[in-house]
Formats: structure tokens, sequence, C-alpha cells
């Protein structure tokens, strides 16, 4: 009776045995899988060499499908065929080999960049330990997908930077086995990683001014809360989380000072008129360590708060793109559109000059009026 090794079916029915049931791929190359007494089981690859005896390789556990299972062994079949020698150099094995690489040809730098990437993410990992050629696709897209566990997708611009930072590790990562293909030989193909994509979108020039059209429109459609909280960040230019984080305490009227605390440190934060009655009003009544600005239920705000609240109110403005942190970005563009140094702009903001020149270049709707003032030449020419 012929026996099935195809679908887990057919697998759990199988007797537990040491020597694998076996099936033929091609002429001395066969897929076998090896049932134990536990009930799991292994994927084992069997090829005859020139010399007419076995060699023989893992493949994985039984998590892994009879298709996946099978291409490896024909993959590794082929590999061995064309004098590829399986040293067994792990993935980790292969990032160490790829520093030294890029020690010696593009120099310390280079190197301690990527070191540093694999230190946190490869070496001493589950993927560090997977030997170069047995590494599958899936491996890496957990691996990948794995460094976002800790990222909050409600706070939509920072989802955005750390799958731009994902993007950089695969990136490396990618480097690496590429380099242990096209230089040291270790495998024939990149099929174990090369379909695994970086997320898209992540990296590119923000586009997050608005204009006063659309202010308007977005903070007529959110709840009174959140409308504050937005209405925070177009004085002042912060962070979501900056404000959020800010207490009665923090902000001085007499002085017209705000004091904001954020990745690049604290800072104090000047306010305009209008800017110190807006604080005034928030600070009213409240104790010197109470939240300055509070939800509706007078709690602190939170990422995963204000990025559904948000969420709903763009839908109903319809600018399905908008992220609060817009608002961060319209003022920056807006305070260097009316006139404001870019230097001053980056101390009020907490960031600094080459971040804004990269990332909020974009003109605002009424460069055609500024243009009009400027008079370079005669009105003859």
């Amino acid at each position: 009776m012929k026996i099935s090794i195809q679908t887990k079916t057919a697998r759990a029915k199988l007797a537990p045995r040491r020597e694998p049931y076996w099936e033929r791929i091609s002429t001395g190359v066969h897929v076998g899988y090896r049932k134990l007494e536990s009930g799991a089981g292994t994927w084992i690859g069997r090829r005859m060499s020139e010399d007419g005896k076995y060699q023989f390789s893992s493949f994985g556990d039984a998590l892994c499908e009879y298709n996946e299972a099978r291409k490896g062994v024909e993959r590794w079949a082929d590999e061995l065929a064309a004098g590829v020698h399986h040293d067994r150099k792990t993935v980790a094995d292969v990032c160490r080999l790829y520093v030294e690489n890029r020690r010696l040809e593009k120099g310390d730098a280079t190197a301690h960049d990527a070191e540093g990437r694999f230190k946190r993410l490869v070496y001493e990992k589950p993927i560090g330990m997977v030997n170069i050629a047995r590494l599958r696709p899936l491996d890496v897209e957990r691996w990948r997908n794995a460094q976002l566990d800790d990222a909050s997708p409600d706070d939509e611009e920072s989802y955005k930077r750390a799958k731009d930072s994902v993007n950089r590790n695969l990136k490396s990562l990618k480097a690496a086995l590429n380099y242990a293909k096209a230089r040291l030989k270790l495998v024939s193909s990149d099929a174990g990683w090369k379909e695994v994509n970086q997320f898209p979108d992540v990296g590119t020039r923000r586009k997050g001014w608005l204009t006063a059209e659309q202010r308007t429109c977005l903070l007529q459609a959110m709840p009174g809360d959140l409308r504050t909280l937005a209405i925070a960040l177009l004085h002042v230019g912060a962070r979501p989380g900056e404000v959020a984080s800010a207490n009665v305490a923090d902000f001085d009227r007499s002085a017209g000072v705000l004091m904001l605390n954020g990745k690049t440190g604290s800072r104090k934060v000047p306010l305009s008129d209008k800017a110190r009655q807006f604080f005034a009003t928030q600070a009213k009544d409240k104790i010197a360590n109470a939240p300055l600005l509070t939800t509706t239920d007078a709690l602190r705000w939170t990422a995963p708060v204000w990025g559904k609240a948000f969420r709903e109110a763009r839908e109903i403005a319809g600018l399905l793109d908008a992220v609060l942190y817009c608002m961060r970005h319209t003022y920056i563009s807006e305070a260097i559109a009316q006139g404001i140094d870019v230097y001053t702009v980056a101390e009020l903001t907490g960031t600094s000059v080459a971040i804004i020149q990269s990332n909020y270049g974009a003109f605002t709707d009424n460069i055609v009026e500024r243009l009009n003032r400027v008079s370079v030449i005669g009105e003859n020419y």
C-alpha cells in the first residue's frame, strides 16, 4: 500500500519509527518524514552522491508543510550537485564574517553599524542559529515582523518610524546573506530571503502639512478633548507625547514658558500671547502634578487613545492620510513660511536644522504671495 506524507492527516496516521517514510522527488533524491514516539515529526532529505552513497540532511519539524520541505530538499540537492559545500555556517556566523569584510573594505564605522544591528537582532537569537542553507523566507519574515512587537500601531507616526528602522535592519541582514552567497559560496540561491521585502512607503518624505481649510475641517470633526490636544500641538509644534506628558507645573504663566521633555531632552518653549492664554485655561484649578491636558475622563493622554480618536475624526473629515503628528509638521512649515528662521524653529520644536530641511521643506499655500513680495531686479527687466 502506497504511503503518503503530503498531508497532516496522512502523517498523523503513520506509525512511529526511526526510519523515515520516503517519497521520491527525482533520481537519487528523496524527501522523508520521520514520525517520533511523541507524535511529532521531522523532515529529512536524502541524496545519492556520485560514489553511490547517500547524503542526509534535516529540514525542520512538522510545523513545516510538505511543499516547503520538498522545496528545501530540492534546493539542498541542487546545491550539492553544483559543488556547494554546506559547512554548517549559521546566519550568525555569516553576519560575523560580513562584519569583518565591511571592516576591511569600508572601514570601522561601517562595520560598527552592522555589528551593532547584528548584536541586537541576530547573535544569540533564534534566526542566528539557523544554518544559512536551511534558511526559509518564513524565518526572515518572522524576524522582521517581531521587531515591531513593542511598537504601537495606534501612534502612526511612531509606528512608521519603527518600520523604517526595521527596513534598515533587514537591508543589513540581506547584505550579509548576499555576501554569503556571492562571495563565500555557501549557498547557490537567495530563495531563503529574497522574497521578504521591506515595509513600503515608510522612509519617504513627510507630507503632513495641512492647509488652513484642512485644519479647520479636522478640528471640527474632533471631540472636544482631542481638539484641545490638537490645538496645543498647533500652538507649540511639539510631538504629541511631549504635550501629553506635560504637567501643570511645567507651564509658567508669568514667564510665558512651557517646559517639555522628549526624545531630544528637556527644553523651554516660549509661548505666544494666544498660546499662553490657551494653556492658562487648561491649567486653571488643577494641582501642580496633574496632567496639563486630559481626556474627557480626566485621564492623561496615551498614544492608543489619541490614535483611535484621531482615526475616527479624520474619517469624518475625509482626510484619511492625516495623523496627529501633522499638527507638528504644520506648525514647523508655517513658522518657517511666516518668517521665523529655521534655527529658531529647530530650537522651539526640539529637532535639528538638518531634519527640518530634509523633512519639512514642503511649500505652503502662500508661496506665490511671498514670491511676489521679493524684489530682486527692476520692473523694466
